[in-house]
């Protein structure tokens, strides 16, 4: 089986804490509780997170689910877990496709192009590189091996040309959403492609003219959505791994059809936990969508402000609940930035000539991993950092009138905490803002971008 290393973004920091000593929560939609975070193999952490269609140019509700996966893994490395993290690329699909036809282009140029645009918007942003990010155009095989899996054991059938999933065959279909087969929208006229049911879906579509097309033991087609993701997941991190991560609005159909798949194939959910992070929203309401046209283009807005505004934004909510954006709400975001820069700049001063990575384990550490252990609660451990940053400025105030005196052990340690948890865990200091501040909502914000 292919396996992922977890080299890539991995650092020597380690903190502390011992991992499973006070062991981290998270909301689980499959469980609809929080669940401690038992992982499959003892020390190791295993994350799939459902990545972009490149059919468009990304934008903010693609680097919310980047930036709270980035977090996360970066917490679970400090507590010293070897991360492995997969992250799919979805190029071939029903809107790349109908997209390179009207632009008369071929799919896979077009989709290379906005697939560098993702990548070069999640640099710009300091996301860690995932350990994988496979594109499904590169494991045709291992999905039609899946497909024949399922076949071989009665869970799909063939009808012209056309593999379906059968998912009457699946009695807990609809665990993860609450949704039953019948709830979902009529097909009227599925008998027509030869569909025994209206909620069977395609796991193999077969070839129409002008479309991309693969040969397979059903003839000439490609792979459907869902079974991109419960192949690659399986190929790369096993039939069982730790978290499944995504959106939201991936719970139904896409994550509800993942797990009747993957779990037919091998008798059980690929994954002990489904975290799904909420949308960012329009501030008048509604979702940032590509399809619907209303959304922020990920690199336009880096290039308005500075790409730690927009990790401290996409933070500031619970990663459950909408975040609604707006140009006047990071007026406000670009204020509590400039503290945490502030203090950066000076514990960097103060920091100059010590060993730069020891490992936390203040006051301050151990209240940030309380809030992140409680189903990641980004706000709270905001909120810690806050005021630690408070504490530390006023105490450094103090002893400007004793500019000889040594900082004491406690600010010291308390210094490299909230270093260590701005830098290397919510991954801030990369770039530089400036005093400007947002005049109006209605007038392009300015912003120096480092």
């Amino acid at each position: 089986m292919t396996s992922v290393s977890p080299s890539a973004g991995t650092t020597s920091i380690t903190s502390t804490r011992v991992p499973g000593e006070m062991p981290l929560s998270i909301y689980n939609t499959l469980t609809r509780r929080k669940d401690p975070l038992i992982p499959v193999t003892d020390g190791q952490v295993k994350i799939y997170v459902c990545g972009p269609t490149v059919n468009d140019d990304p934008h903010l509700g693609h680097a919310r689910s980047a930036v709270v996966f980035d977090v996360l893994r970066r917490y679970l490395k400090a507590l010293g877990y070897r991360v492995l993290l997969v992250r799919n690329i979805t190029d071939i699909d029903d809107k790349i496709i109908a997209k390179a036809l009207r632009e008369n282009e071929n799919f896979r140029i077009l989709g290379a192009r906005y697939l560098r645009r993702y990548r070069q918007a999640l640099k710009r942003l300091n996301v860690e590189p995932a350990n994988a990010q496979p594109k499904a155009t590169d494991f045709i095989r291992p999905i039609q091996d899946f497909i024949s899996g399922l076949l071989q054991r009665g869970h799909a059938y063939v009808a012209g040309g056309n593999v379906y999933f059968s998912v009457a065959s699946f009695k807990l279909y609809g665990r993860l959403s609450g949704r039953s087969p019948g709830s979902s929208a009529v097909d009227r006229g599925f008998q027509k492609n030869g569909k025994k049911h209206p909620a069977d879906f395609v796991l193999w579509k077969a070839a129409r003219t002008g479309e991309p097309f693969w040969p397979s033991p059903w003839g000439a087609g490609r792979p459907g959505w869902h079974i991109e993701c419960s192949a690659m997941s399986a190929r790369l991190l096993g039939p069982v791994y730790d978290i499944h991560g995504g959106g939201e609005d991936l719970i139904f159909p896409h994550h509800e059809n993942e797990i009747a798949q993957s779990e037919s194939l091998f008798n059980r959910p690929p994954a002990n936990c489904w975290m799904h992070h909420g949308l960012v929203t329009h501030a008048d309401g509604g979702k940032i969508s590509k399809s619907k046209g209303r959304f922020e283009r990920l690199n336009d807005l880096l290039d308005i402000y500075p790409a730690d505004a927009l990790r401290l934004f996409l933070l500031s909510k619970r990663y459950r609940h909408p975040t609604p954006f707006s140009h006047l709400k990071m007026e406000a975001v670009l204020k509590n930035l400039l503290r945490i820069h502030r203090f950066l700049l000076r514990a960097d001063v103060s920091a100059a000539g010590s060993a730069e990575r020891i490992k936390p384990g203040g006051v301050y550490w151990m209240r940030f991993c309380a809030a992140m252990d409680d189903d990641a609660n980004f706000p709270l451990a905001l909120a810690v950092v806050f005021e630690g940053i408070r504490t530390i400025q006023r105490a450094m105030a103090a002893d400007i009138t004793r500019p000889h005196a040594p900082i004491s052990k406690n600010h010291q340690t308390a210094i490299h905490d909230l270093r260590f948890i701005c830098r290397e865990v919510l991954g801030m200091g990369s770039s530089n803002i400036s005093n400007t501040a947002i005049a109006r909502p209605d007038v392009r914000p300015v912003a120096a971008v480092g």
